[in-house]
């Protein structure tokens, strides 16, 4: 490696001693695999399955494709202005102000705010829902359905809270190892009713309403400038850091997607209505798997919560203009993500579910679509700043041209959804 491939150097204090942080690519990593796996990859498939195995699959590879396209250009867009402003950490707002303008990062920010408090919304939860159930197994114990969402606020909102960052960066690690751990006992426990006759079906036009939910699912972009920093603006690092972050889920929505559909038959026999989770931890024929999907739901909340508060901090800093959390500071600004999620999570968290199916995909479509390629093309062959002498994908304006098409695209089918409904 280049000494100057990085931008700056990451210093600890060790023994009244200054040291360089090692390198953290395997923290990019997981925090990008955790973000991106979320408690949506065992639901997955009752969007896909009315399209079948082979079209779920290519459309899955191909939306993977245009979050990784997009993720590196939101890469290339942060490093760009990291070297422009010499500060560290540069957030989505500015990255968008910068290079857009005001306005345009006024509706930015808007749509990142309601995505994030969404999202948390639900991962509250949905987490504490699996947690009141866990412990509801006692009759002599009934448990209020808001204790759930505050028991895992508490839990781990407290682990964010108190953590330091390296800490966190650990505990993130092993949730992602058990994560996946626990997903390859689903693959084995569910794998052996598997029909590969059940994988023939197809039915190319029933695809699209998935697509939306795809993108949701495939998305990590928030946690983009973050990965920039702890890589000190390093491409190289970056570059492989998001590749390898995104394959991860990727191979586990393939795989689960094939497991699920290949085996519907017996899921959803005797069920109007195909529900993955229900049909899952229902299932008689499988002992045990109730406990591992239960394990495996928790754990991909908590990685996906994780990532979430991380890029919604982060944002929130660059809005109020504070370059770091500190003890004075650190309250107010976890009161203000956790407090609103938290009260709507124990309130009604169904109006953010619905919300959510219909604007989550709008904002992703603009979040993580067009505004990354309208920046690096701003970036490119508009600005008059000295361009990055490398840029992290090729293809030049016909790349960034179908990235805004494909993102419109998407607006269009939801939005042909939504008046069909």
């Amino acid at each position: 490696m280049q000494i100057d491939d990085r931008l700056f150097s990451q210093l600890d204090v060790a023994q009244n001693q200054l040291r360089r942080v090692p390198d953290r690519r395997l923290s990019a990593v997981t925090l990008v695999a955790g973000t991106t796996v979320g408690a949506g990859i065992l639901a997955l498939p009752a969007m896909t399955h009315p399209a079948g195995f082979l079209p779920s699959t290519v459309t899955l590879i191909v939306v993977w494709l245009y979050a990784l396209v997009a993720a590196l250009l939101l890469a290339e867009v942060n490093v760009f202005w990291m070297r422009q402003s010499g500060q560290p950490n540069i957030g989505l707002l500015s990255m968008v102000e910068n290079t857009l303008g005001k306005p345009v990062a006024t509706i930015a920010g808007g749509a990142y705010v309601f995505l994030h408090y969404a999202l948390l919304v639900a991962y509250m939860a949905q987490g504490g829902e699996i947690i009141t159930s866990a412990l509801s197994q006692n009759p002599w114990l009934p448990l209020p359905e808001w204790l759930g969402p505050l028991l895992f606020a508490s839990v781990f909102g407290g682990l964010l809270f108190w953590g330091r960052e390296k800490l966190v960066a650990k505990f993130n690690s092993t949730f992602v190892a058990i994560v996946i751990l626990t997903f390859i006992t689903l693959l084995f426990l569910s794998g052996s009713q598997v029909d590969p006759g059940q994988l023939i079906y197809q039915n190319w036009p029933a695809i699209s309403p998935a697509v939306s939910v795809m993108m949701v699912a495939l998305f990590y972009h928030n946690v983009v400038p973050v990965v920039t920093t702890q890589l000190e603006g390093d491409l190289g690092k970056i570059r492989q850091s998001i590749l390898v972050g995104s394959v991860i889920p990727l191979l586990m929505f393939l795989l689960w997607n094939a497991v699920i559909l290949g085996s519907i038959s017996s899921l959803a026999e005797g069920s109007d209505i195909f529900d993955p989770l229900t049909a899952l931890r229902t299932n008689s024929d499988l002992p045990g798997l109730s406990m591992v999907v239960s394990v495996f739901s928790e754990f991909a909340i908590a990685t996906s919560f994780i990532g979430f508060t991380y890029g919604l901090l982060d944002f929130l800093k660059d809005a109020l203009q504070v370059k770091d959390i500190t003890p004075q500071n650190r309250l107010p600004f976890f009161s203000i993500i956790f407090l609103p999620s938290l009260g709507l999570s124990t309130l009604n968290p169904n109006i953010f579910f619905t919300a959510l199916d219909y604007a989550g995909a709008f904002s992703i479509s603009v979040l993580g679509g067009i505004l990354p390629a309208i920046m690096a093309w701003r970036l490119r062959y508009r600005s008059t700043a000295p361009i990055l002498a490398r840029t992290l994908v090729p293809g030049g304006r016909l790349i960034l041209g179908v990235m805004v098409v494909l993102a419109v695209a998407v607006i269009a089918i939801q939005l042909r959804t939504m008046i069909a409904v």
